[in-house]
């Protein structure tokens, strides 16, 4: 992969990086000034249950985050774009379409089929 391609990435993964930090904080602002204790149950039920949602959400948010984090890093040391199972190249089309992706799509697949015959 180019420098220039490499480059493309890395302003990919460093502006979802960004936008998701913003749904962070727009979220802890939300639930700071949204923090009401309803008198009904019902209510406060229905709160707790989509607070719980957002958490959730933020969590898996956070998680991609770190993705990105470490995915920038292999950009760093040079080693962006190779499966981490086989080594092959991963192409530029599935790198496009999901930029964190650490395997190649033969070896994504083999994972899924596997995951697919433990969940039976």
């Amino acid at each position: 992969m180019n420098k220039k391609q490499l480059d493309h990435f890395r302003r990919l993964l460093e502006g979802w990086k960004s936008e998701l930090g913003q749904d962070i904080d727009r979220t802890v602002h939300t639930m700071q000034d949204e923090a009401t204790v309803f008198a009904d149950p019902n209510d406060r039920a229905s709160q707790e249950s989509d607070m719980a949602l957002e958490l959730r959400n933020r969590d898996r948010e956070r998680k991609l985050i770190k993705k990105i984090d470490e995915t920038i890093a292999k950009i760093d040391a040079g080693e962006y774009g190779y499966c981490n199972t086989c080594g092959v190249e991963i192409g530029l089309n599935r790198l496009q379409a999901r930029p964190t992706a650490s395997l190649c799509i033969d070896c994504k697949q083999l994972e899924e089929m596997r995951e697919r015959q433990v969940a039976k």
